[in-house]
């Protein structure tokens, strides 16, 4: 399992300094079932906006 997580989603919560993911787990899902041919149909399921943390 990867060890650092990079994230550029700087207004989620898990955002940190270094565009590290802070998260304990992250959650990927597709957009369609379980299969995705590229990143573009993927999403981080672990975002929460910063502000509603």
């Amino acid at each position: 399992m990867a060890k650092d997580v990079l994230c550029e989603v700087r207004n989620c919560h898990y955002w940190a300094e270094g565009n590290r993911c802070s998260a304990e787990s992250i959650y990927v899902v597709s957009h369609a079932g379980n299969m995705a041919s590229d990143s573009t149909e993927t999403d981080c399921k672990t975002f929460v906006p910063a502000h509603e943390a």
